[in-house]
């Protein structure tokens, strides 16, 4: 039962409604099959896979406002689900910033689901893992790696007439290759919609290369140096910058996008002209969420444009707050022309780039150092966006275009605002954590001190 057709889920959905009484009521559904393998020391540790179907139910009187869940489906549970949710919801405080449930919406179709992803077994896991295990193995290295997959179904109805439901596929898979005596380390992930783009073995061999070629790495000194990210090392970072264009966090000067004196600071250009940043549902490379968390429309929203602050997220309280127009509710407001962006829950942001491989971005570095992955990313500063992390498996300086030696990793201090303000070159985009990144090429990346991580 976890995997629900469009009249299955729908008609699950209308029997609650069925039952409400309260002054408005919202159901969202959602289930389908997940499964993983996980692999160290070259071989197999957990494998598993598990059916889910979920149901939340929202009731409101007023501005009160109950919420419960359930995973029993008979008409009785049904029932007693909605009766639990306008219980609590009588006994709430009111929410002075609620505001009413969408009506009838018109939402995106994104090609999201891949029958072939749908059809993943225990079979295909285990030769994704072999494949990734046997070349480690033969070559004297240590892997350890992580593939799961899942398919599945969101629907989502209340009371006012909206009504919709998507289905999405999606895999990833993620190894580290390290030596035999643990000095050297190589990294590779990749995530898609569509399973037979995964090619495990072709990763591995990325991983064993940077890890054969990462030992004996030598120390250099701290400070500013120009820097080509592969889209492994640089799409966290920049994602929390997407995620933190959030228009009240400005408006209430609480964002590195507040403006002194109050407002926010879109319409003013903060990077290189080269930057453009947004969110599409329809990308057929990273198909996204036909609705957000609220149930608004998935559109096209430009982020940033030609380095140009364009768009900020908007919740609905408060774009109404704002005299915006809320999506769902046209002609709301004094603005009625202006974009309210949705990101709650985005999947992923594009960020267009040019035609280079990495192995040509690299070739215009005079003196650089080559970066393929940070992690433990932390902030430091919300009003300027800086961040702080840890460069990682397989850190390499580059001189005259050429990769010359492996060095010592770094701690990093730097804002992704400051660093797509240097950007030099920009290369193919690939996907990675589910958005289409460029390598890149930044001067002035700001490396504090030196690191023992491997």
């Amino acid at each position: 039962m976890a995997f629900l057709s469009e009249s299955e889920a729908t008609g699950l959905l209308k029997k609650v409604l069925s039952f409400s009484k309260a002054d408005e009521c919202e159901a969202n559904l959602s289930g389908g099959r997940e499964g993983n393998l996980r692999f160290a020391r070259n071989a197999v540790s957990t494998s598993g896979e598990s059916d889910t179907l979920t149901l939340q139910v929202q009731s409101s009187y007023g501005k009160r406002t109950g919420i419960t869940t359930l995973n029993e489906f008979d008409d009785a549970s049904l029932e007693k689900v909605v009766r639990r949710s306008e219980e609590l919801a009588k006994l709430a405080p009111e929410n002075p910033e609620y505001v009413e449930f969408l009506g009838p919406q018109a939402y995106p179709k994104p090609a999201a689901f891949i029958e072939s992803t749908a059809r993943v077994d225990p079979a295909y896991r285990a030769a994704a893992g072999l494949a990734s295990i046997d070349p480690c193995k033969k070559q004297g290295f240590v892997a350890a790696g992580f593939q799961s997959d899942y398919a599945g179904f969101a629907a989502i109805a209340n009371t006012r007439g909206l009504l919709g439901y998507q289905q999405e596929t999606g895999i990833d898979f993620s190894v580290t290759v390290r030596s035999g005596d643990g000095t050297s380390s190589g990294y590779s992930v990749a995530d898609f919609n569509d399973s037979t783009k995964l090619d495990t073995g072709a990763l591995t061999h990325v991983a064993l290369q940077k890890a054969a070629t990462s030992r004996d790495a030598r120390a250099i000194e701290p400070g500013k140096y120009t820097v080509i990210l592969e889209p492994a090392a640089s799409v966290d970072l920049i994602s929390h910058m997407i995620t933190s264009m959030d228009a009240r966090l400005a408006d209430e000067g609480r964002s590195f996008l507040s403006k002194a004196g109050g407002g926010s600071r879109v319409g003013e250009k903060l990077m290189d002209s080269q930057v453009n940043i947004y969110s599409d549902p329809y990308n057929p490379e990273i198909p996204g969420e036909a609705w957000a968390d609220d149930g608004r429309p998935r559109k096209r929203v430009d982020w940033i444009k030609g380095g140009v602050v364009s768009n900020l997220s908007y919740s609905r309280y408060w774009a109404r707050k704002k005299g915006l127009a809320d999506e769902g509710t046209p002609g709301l407001g004094r603005n009625r022309n202006h974009s309210v962006g949705v990101f709650e829950g985005q999947p992923g942001f594009i960020m267009d780039g040019g035609t280079a491989s990495l192995e040509e971005l690299i070739k215009g570095v005079k003196r650089g150092v080559l970066v393929t992955r940070m992690w433990y990313i932390r902030p430091v500063d919300p009003q300027t966006l800086l961040f702080t992390g840890l460069t990682r498996d397989g850190t390499f300086y580059v001189e005259d275009g050429v990769v010359k030696y492996p060095i010592k990793n770094f701690r990093f201090n730097e804002s992704p605002v400051i660093m797509l303000n240097n950007v030099e070159a920009l290369g193919r985009p690939q996907r990675a954590n589910g958005s289409l990144v460029p390598p890149m090429v930044l001067r002035d990346f700001t490396f504090s001190s030196l690191s023992d991580a491997v």
